[in-house]
């Protein structure tokens, strides 16, 4: 494996092998660039539409709890597709996870639930690994099926465990578990009530800066900071460490990662486990976190929004956990705000358009810059004749966002090159 590296010389890093300039990736300064102009934005959309809730501690505070099963559901998915393997079944990993950690924490503790929630998901990421790697199964079909498997198991067992003995004295019923303990929640004293007190003057910019801070510093659970230990830990064991870059170069080119040495098999079946892993602690978070106790259909399509999310974070941690954060802050919207909010939403998604639509005629996409134009126009005026959006459409805020920015993406991905592709050991030859 000395003979792979990342690093390219430096007479050809800047170009593509197609001969046509590299694109630059985001640098640090670019990146707070891209934020404080994001925070700026969404401070003149507060003061302009009067929803002083948009970006309010309390807010904040329930997008990171909504954003945390979102991200490790992609950060599930993006372990098993750095190896190759297309992982749908995160919904389902992620129902066993809630299952297990139902089950388990109502009769012992939070924490053991926890683990359970993880096995139970890597039992689902083992049969993935199992029908798509050995039996070359195609990974969408194996991933559906993991879907409709897990929802099937979970509800009969539900029935079997919940609706009798002490369990139902205790609360539960068929589609319930009694209720789990609690994980405890971290809040930084004397720092939070300042920061919400200096929020509830909405002043522009400082009291939108202090409304975010003080979410990220209230009313945290253990398993959130954990989730981000998770995200820096992926980030490390993939993109520096020798076992990342030979997992990764299963996903990339398993017959040159075989002819190097690397025992492809194991690197997939590894990542694949690993991913239901996580996507059942993501359910064993929802079990645990907001509503302590397993509920039927609890994900509520999470595993998939989170697949999402990983695309859209073109298959890194840092791109995802800014997904998940944007899905998780649209959820908490329409499910703290209501409509009123959500239209103070339509405002800012016009300007994002606009803006859009000018880089495109900078770059000279001009169908791509009229139809951005063109959509920015109709929101906006759906945003001047009406007051509010209507709850319909509220309820479906997460999703709507999740095939936007999916659209609006979609040009800068690049997936890894062999994901979702068959493999045979000895194929090359």
């Amino acid at each position: 494996m000395t003979a792979m590296t990342t690093n390219a010389p430096p007479s050809t890093a800047a170009k593509t092998p197609g001969g046509k300039p590299a694109r630059r990736r985001l640098s640090v300064p670019r990146i707070l660039l891209i934020v404080a102009g994001a925070l700026i934005l969404l401070s003149a959309v507060r003061v302009l539409t009067g929803s002083e809730q948009l970006d309010s501690v309390g807010q904040i505070s329930a997008a990171l709890g909504l954003a945390v099963p979102i991200g490790l559901a992609g950060l599930a998915g993006l372990w098993s597709e750095r190896a190759g393997v297309v992982n749908i079944g995160l919904e389902g990993m992620m129902i066993l996870g809630t299952f297990g950690a139902g089950w388990i924490g109502w009769q012992t503790s939070p924490w053991l639930g926890l683990i359970a929630g993880v096995a139970f998901g890597v039992l689902g990421g083992l049969l993935h690994a199992v029908v798509t790697v050995t039996f070359g199964v195609d990974h969408i079909v194996s991933g559906v099926a993991i879907n409709l498997l897990a929802l099937g198991v979970t509800q009969y067992l539900a029935k079997l465990f919940f609706n009798s003995g002490e369990a139902l004295a205790k609360g539960g019923n068929p589609k319930q578990s009694p209720p789990v303990g609690s994980i405890p929640d971290v809040t930084v004293p004397g720092l939070s009530d300042g920061l919400k007190t200096l929020a509830g003057h909405h002043w522009f910019l400082i009291s939108d800066l202090a409304g975010i801070v003080g979410g990220l510093v209230t009313n945290v659970s253990v398993l959130t900071l954990f989730a981000v230990v998770l995200f820096i830990a992926t980030w490390w064991i993939l993109w520096r460490t020798p076992f990342g870059l030979r997992l990764r170069s299963a996903g990339e080119n398993p017959i040159a990662a075989e002819s190097l040495g690397v025992n492809v098999y194991s690197y997939k079946y590894m990542a694949v486990a690993i991913s239901g892993g996580l996507a059942g602690l993501g359910g064993a978070f929802l079990a645990t976190v907001p509503s302590h106790v397993y509920l039927e259909n609890q994900t509520g399509g999470r595993g998939y929004i989170g697949l999402a999310a990983m695309i859209f974070g073109n298959w890194r941690p840092g791109g995802l956990a800014m997904g998940a954060g944007l899905f998780g802050f649209s959820d908490a919207l329409q499910l703290r705000n209501g409509g009123d909010t959500v239209h103070a939403l339509l405002l800012m998604l016009v300007v994002l358009l606009v803006l859009l639509a000018a880089w495109k005629a900078y770059r000279r996409a001009k169908v791509q810059a009229l139809a951005s134009a063109a959509v920015a126009a109709l929101i906006l005026v759906w945003y001047l004749v009406t007051d509010t959006v209507p709850e319909d459409f509220v309820g479906a805020t997460p999703y709507v966002v999740t095939l936007l920015v999916l659209s609006l993406s979609a040009q800068r991905l690049r997936m890894p090159k062999a994901d979702g592709m068959r493999y045979r050991k000895g194929q090359g030859k």
